[in-house]
């Protein structure tokens, strides 16, 4: 169920959304690059968790990059204009989405080193009114966070990054193209990479799939996998690593009751903490010598 936003402004097209953080990167054009200066910099100078992440799926050469992005683009977009025409889509002004594009716009510039692909992305952060606990990162960097997960979890802007690192994590890794090459592989049979080379029929079962991106339940190993490069990216960012900790504490605390919308695809555990925590050692020296965000927005009033 979602609830109403305050301050929603006339305008909530797709169209409108859509420019909002995509023009929030192109306009500042001058900052961004100094930014991904400073990114490319910092990946030089430690290679942070890069060694602790596997290489590429064999099953995410099964399905075109392109149409995965396209269709997870084509829900976003559904997405949105389901939440304007329930008044759930929250502005540009609004002080959380303020705060979501800001640590999304540090954290962006180091995620081109993990997928030669996000620097083509049109990066979008978007903010929907639910009471649900949930966020994520769909392929082609479209980001949204459900205003539940902000003022049920009172979560620090350390927290939110991890959460956002995580989830951009995911899509840099392309866990969920991977999922599908998985599927395809065994929906389409042997001939799968001949079909999709002309793609046809192969390519229609692929698009349909596109529905499915926001339910896939992503392997132990994405999990793990999508943990690390989230931490190495918060690091980077400026944001504590060891917020991750803290993160996945409020998620088990929450769990006690209904179990949030997050953890149907996100499961959490005291191991998954414990795992975070050996790590920390390796991000920890990113962080400290990160530039820190100039203002701490903080979680919405409970």
């Amino acid at each position: 169920m979602t609830t109403s936003l305050s301050h929603v402004p006339t305008c909530l097209c797709a169209l409108h959304s859509r420019r909002l953080f995509t023009g929030l990167l192109l306009a500042g054009g001058a900052g961004v690059l100094a930014g991904t200066a400073q990114a490319q910099q910092g990946q030089a100078a430690d290679q942070g968790l890069r060694g602790d992440v596997g290489r590429e799926s064999r099953f995410t050469k099964l399905v075109p990059a392109e149409q995965v992005e396209a269709a997870a683009s084509q829900q976003y977009r559904q997405m949105l204009g389901e939440a304007s025409q329930q008044r759930a889509l929250a502005p540009d002004n609004h002080p959380q989405v303020l705060r979501l594009r800001s640590i999304a716009q540090r954290i962006v510039p180091f995620a081109m080193p993990w997928n030669s692909r996000a620097r083509q992305w049109q990066w979008e952060v978007n903010l929907l009114g639910s009471e649900q606990i949930n966020a994520f990162c769909m392929p082609g960097g479209k980001i949204a966070f459900y205003s539940g997960i902000l003022s049920k979890l009172q979560l620090s802007d350390h927290e939110v990054a991890a959460i956002m690192g995580h989830e951009i994590a995911h899509a840099l890794r392309e866990h969920a193209r991977e999922r599908m090459g998985k599927t395809a592989a065994t929906r389409i049979g042997a001939n799968v990479l001949s079909s999709l080379l002309g793609l046809g029929g192969a390519g229609d079962a692929l698009l349909n799939m596109g529905g499915q991106l926001l339910t896939l339940k992503f392997s132990r190993e994405d999990e793990t996998e999508a943990d690390l490069v989230g931490m190495d990216l918060s690091a980077r960012a400026g944001y504590s690593p060891g917020a991750g900790v803290t993160l996945w504490q409020k998620m088990l605390a929450a769990s006690k009751g209904a179990p949030p919308q997050f953890l149907s695809t996100h499961p959490a555990g005291e191991t998954r903490i414990k795992d975070i925590q050996g790590k920390l050692p390796k991000v920890e020296p990113l962080y400290r010598r990160a530039d820190k965000p100039p203002r701490e927005f903080g979680p919405p009033k409970a």
